[in-house]
């Protein structure tokens, strides 16, 4: 049982629930069953549907819209985990321990669905508790922070019943739960539209970047340019004056790094050279934070390979592949990636931008193997079309600012985003816990203008 000085410390809520409204264990109130029902079909056994983790962890409701799996199980799992209206469903395991218990309420009646293994099933037992007020509880990450200092593990942690069971529970009477649980559904629900909306704002941002650019690099910025056929279908027109070609006639050097082998454990020890790896890449062009992971023996051995600062890096394999940065000072690369050192006739921006507009097609061009590749000899190949020089600079300069303008709105969004959705995590802890009491004209309110 949680000690007073445990419940204060993880639960300090519990000493300021107002007037009418009891702090009680969830057990008190609810069942709490673990799932043991697998995913596996089985003869002898009744066809079911489980709900399973991942219809939890992404879905706040559970409704007949969800593609339940189809297994099978026996009349005791069959009356035991059979779900019902009003049940919260949580995943009680998780790689994290602050991202365990996630809720979903089960919003309706579905004959045939069963809670699903690593899933907790809460279900409230006496008739003055809400399901959806303890939905709606478990959804507050203040509330949560008892299962995440009593999640255990080390690669994967996990909660027992009992961290379930001895959870502490702030519990108003029936008809405030019903109200906090009417004003929470209304309230989120236009925040979470609010969200959406923006989120798809960010993606027409994203659009509009890449039209940006594409259009800079394959017709300039001149509009009154004479245009000739590029001789690259998806390319289109290009102005008459610029010079095409396949990209290794444009390139003093094209080049894959190299890892050192991992089983000489001396060459990462100290590192001082700059080492790129995918996971290096971001939105930017630029690529500025390098991990220090190899030491120079390994270049004095001849197991890694340094590109000059401004060589432009592609990433050749895997699920990030297509991306494109340029390096500002001397490093190096694993294998994944690909260097290209760019001759006299085209700027590294020019080219990086240009490259840009592959980063959608390459996936569909690349060698079929369990990892998509994309190698350096198929790199060498891929048309470009090149402006003088002069030319490659003032269309870097416009795409510069464009994408500087856009860079503008897309933080307005991100932080409009961040502050509704701490809005939201703040409205539903004072609401679950008493710090902001609940009307029928609260409830009216925000049905009518959201």
């Amino acid at each position: 049982m949680n000690t007073a000085e445990e419940t204060l410390e993880l639960a300090p809520w519990t000493t300021t629930v107002p007037a009418g409204w009891r702090v009680t264990r969830l057990d008190a109130v609810a069942d709490v069953i673990f799932s043991n029902v697998d995913k596996h079909t089985l003869d002898g056994e009744e066809p079911v549907r489980l709900c399973n983790y991942v219809d939890v962890y992404k879905n706040d409701r559970i409704t007949s819209a969800i593609e339940f799996m189809e297994a099978s199980a026996d009349a005791r799992e069959i009356r035991r985990f059979q779900i019902r209206r009003g049940d919260v469903l949580a995943t009680k395991d998780s790689e994290t321990a602050d991202d365990i218990a996630i809720p979903s309420l089960v919003a309706e009646d579905l004959p045939g669905v069963l809670c699903g293994y690593h899933l907790a099933m809460i279900r409230p037992r006496l008739a003055g508790v809400e399901g959806a007020f303890l939905g709606w509880l478990h959804t507050s990450k203040s509330f949560r922070a008892q299962y995440e200092a009593k999640a255990v593990g080390v690669t994967r942690f996990g909660l027992s019943q009992y961290a379930f069971r001895a959870a502490c529970v702030p519990l108003p009477p029936l008809p405030e739960q019903q109200r906090i649980a009417a004003y929470l559904d209304a309230s989120c629900a236009a925040i979470d539209a609010a969200v959406t909306a923006k989120r798809r704002q960010l993606e027409t941002l994203d659009a509009l970047r890449s039209s940006i650019i594409r259009r800079a690099v394959t017709e300039g910025v001149n509009p009154s340019a004479k245009m000739c056929k590029s001789g690259v279908s998806w390319l289109g027109d290009i102005p008459q004056h610029w010079q095409d070609g396949h990209l290794k006639r444009y390139a003093r050097r094209i080049q894959t790094g190299v890892t050192p082998p991992t089983d000489t454990p001396e060459y990462y020890e100290d590192g001082t050279i700059p080492w790129f790896a995918p996971g290096s890449f971001e939105d930017q062009i630029e690529l500025t934070e390098p991990r220090k992971l190899i030491n120079e023996r390994a270049l004095r051995d001849g197991v890694l390979r340094m590109f000059p600062a401004g060589t432009v890096f592609v990433i050749g394999i895997g699920a990030t592949i297509g991306k494109v940065g340029i390096i500002a000072e001397e490093a190096s690369c694993n294998q994944q990636i690909i260097g290209i050192v760019c001759d006299h006739r085209i700027t590294r921006r020019f080219l990086a931008y240009q490259l840009k507009i592959y980063e959608i097609v390459i996936p569909g061009i690349c060698v079929a193997t369990t990892l998509p590749i994309f190698n350096q000899v198929q790199l060498g190949y891929l048309p470009v079309v090149v402006p003088p020089v002069p030319e490659q600079q003032a269309i870097c300069d416009h795409i510069d600012a464009k994408l500087e303008q856009s860079r503008k709105v897309g933080d307005v969004l991100q932080t409009q985003i961040a502050t509704l959705t701490a809005y939201r995590k703040s409205l539903i802890h004072e609401c679950v816990t008493g710090q902001r009491r609940v009307t029928e004209a609260d409830i009216n309110r925000v049905k009518a203008h959201g």
